[in-house]
């Protein structure tokens, strides 16, 4: 296979790097240097050409992906919005600091009843752990129902 041959290439790979290749060319890139940059950006992201056959199937990286859409945010930013723009933005601003703080407070709650389940669970355990490492616990269990008993019968006998 000669190189620069794509026929190894799926349809979604030569898809993919069109839509980069013109990207590039939109912002003033040459022809054939756009043409090398989006297929550099493909084998990149997805590990060379993918067509069905042995070896050849590779995770796809997005790490380029995020990269172009660091540079188009921050090119965006310096743009001037028109009014009905700016509205829209603050309304998201708001409805999203809004959601954000119900979003906050239920997580606090729901935390705090995962620490106080954690809490009882924890003094469960450790009481059983203690009652299993005694062998005379049992004889003291027995030993404080009959003071029990001794004080209710004490009291009874005082109220008569």
């Amino acid at each position: 296979m000669p190189r620069g041959d794509k026929s190894s290439y799926t349809g979604k790979q030569r898809r993919m790097a069109e839509h980069i290749e013109e990207g590039y060319e939109e912002r003033g890139v040459s022809e054939d240097e756009a043409e090398r940059r989006a297929w550099a950006t493909v084998n990149k992201s997805t590990g060379g050409g993918k067509k069905s056959g042995s070896g050849r199937g590779k995770r796809t990286s997005t790490a380029s992906a995020r990269k172009g859409g660091r540079k188009g945010g921050a090119a965006q930013s310096t743009r001037k919005r028109s009014a009905a723009g700016k509205k829209a933005a603050a309304t998201r601003k708001r409805s999203t600091t809004k959601r954000g703080t119900t979003k906050r407070a239920t997580a606090k709650r729901s935390t705090a009843k995962r620490s106080t389940a954690k809490r009882s669970t924890a003094k469960r355990s450790t009481a059983k752990r203690s009652t299993a490492k005694r062998p005379s616990a049992k004889r003291s269990t027995a030993k404080r129902s009959t003071a029990r008993k001794r004080t209710t019968a004490r009291k009874r006998s005082d109220r008569r």
